[in-house]
């Protein structure tokens, strides 16, 4: 098997290798959906990804790799083995990606409870399915808009809530199922249903590189990861493990990074004056606009991180007009976000004097 793709020499594209980035960073952010023409490095992107992904602790044998840190989040075989022996055994393990196929049924995806065993000796037995597999990973889906919905709707309540139950007469059993979730498509040959589309928590349209010299780049690095995989890859390994360490760093980090009031009002008038349905996108904005913000190394988020976050999340969440674009640049998202908090600051500071005015007059009287 041939060296996968390096991320670092996708040419162009930034909007899309940084949506998949912030997700790297924090996975609870909600996935991202490529929207594209064919031949833009959609799946190339995905793949690389997961490759660059530093390797992740898990309870040693255990089937969906859950963290022994946190075991909250563990999965029944986990919780009933730590019953029994106290202390579980730990390894490492590299990014696990799982591609699923256009084809996948619900049992395929949610993984299925041996129902006859269960009667006939009185066993708990569990088959694994896709969302077992792409647990603290990356799970891609290639032609989303072809998958049945249904399935759809199992893989985004799965990527939400962190977690797979499935039931079967009366017998459960559950699983961590935390995983960047990466749906790709042409929307020439259709588009998601609007619920669910809004479930995906960013996205980005992207079209084939214009430039001539950047097309010949592309040229230039393909013929040469054709020619020699193992030693492209081994002259990008460098900034491959520059990239991974900081997305490693970012995710230490993005508990820690904090915002303020005035933060929130922006992100709230932002997604209000561009009348943006529901709150998810708020909900979105904040966690990307952290996930910026600790992938940069810093602790606190700005004007300038929520800009970045809502260009990743407002296109397909905007009311599309024939007049009327979803398409903002970062540059008009960060202006609009300094005039609405402009427009918010006099009234705060007449609050502030009224407050002062009313102190002094009330210090008149006692005199």
């Amino acid at each position: 098997m041939p060296a996968i793709f390096p991320f670092t020499a996708i040419v162009g594209q930034e909007r899309m290798k940084r949506a998949l980035i912030l997700n790297a960073v924090d996975t609870r952010i909600g996935g991202v959906l490529i929207r594209g023409e064919r031949g833009t490095a959609k799946s190339t992107a995905s793949r690389s990804l997961a490759a660059l992904l530093p390797s992740v602790k898990v309870v040693q044998d255990c089937r969906f790799g859950c963290d022994p840190d946190k075991p909250a989040t563990w999965c029944t075989e986990c919780k009933e083995r730590h019953a029994n022996d106290k202390k579980l055994p730990t390894a490492e393990r590299t990014t696990p990606f799982v591609n699923l196929p256009v084809s996948a049924t619900e049992d395929r995806v949610v993984g299925t409870l041996d129902i006859e065993k269960a009667i006939q000796k009185g066993e708990r037995h569990y088959e694994p399915g896709v969302l077992a597999g792409a647990n603290r990973g990356l799970l891609y889906i290639d032609e989303v808009n072809l998958l049945d919905d249904h399935v759809v709707d199992i893989l985004l309540d799965s990527a939400a809530m962190g977690v797979n139950t499935v039931e079967r007469e009366g017998i459960s059993f559950a699983h961590p199922a935390r995983f960047i979730l990466v749906g790709t498509m042409n929307p020439e040959e259709g588009d998601l249903r609007p619920q669910l589309l809004d479930r995906f928590a960013l996205s980005v349209e992207i079209v084939g590189i214009r430039d001539a010299r950047e097309r010949v780049t592309i040229m230039e690095r393909n013929l040469s990861y054709e020619k020699d995989a193992d030693a492209f890859r081994e002259h990008w390994m460098p900034k491959e493990k520059e990239l991974s360490e900081k997305i490693a760093k970012g995710r230490e980090l993005v508990d820690q990074v904090t915002h303020t009031s005035r933060d929130l009002l922006s992100i709230a008038a932002l997604t209000a004056s561009l009348n943006v349905d529901g709150h998810r996108a708020d909900l979105v904005i904040l966690k990307a606009a952290r996930a910026q913000a600790a992938f940069e190394g810093r602790t606190k988020i700005n004007d300038h991180d929520i800009a970045l976050a809502a260009e990743l999340a407002l296109p397909h969440r905007i009311k599309r007009t024939p007049f009327n674009t979803a398409e903002m640049t970062t540059e008009q998202l960060q202006e609009r976000i300094e005039q609405l908090a402009g427009q918010s600051m006099p009234s705060d500071e007449s609050d502030e004097t009224s407050e002062s005015e009313k102190k002094g007059e009330s210090e008149e009287k006692k005199t």
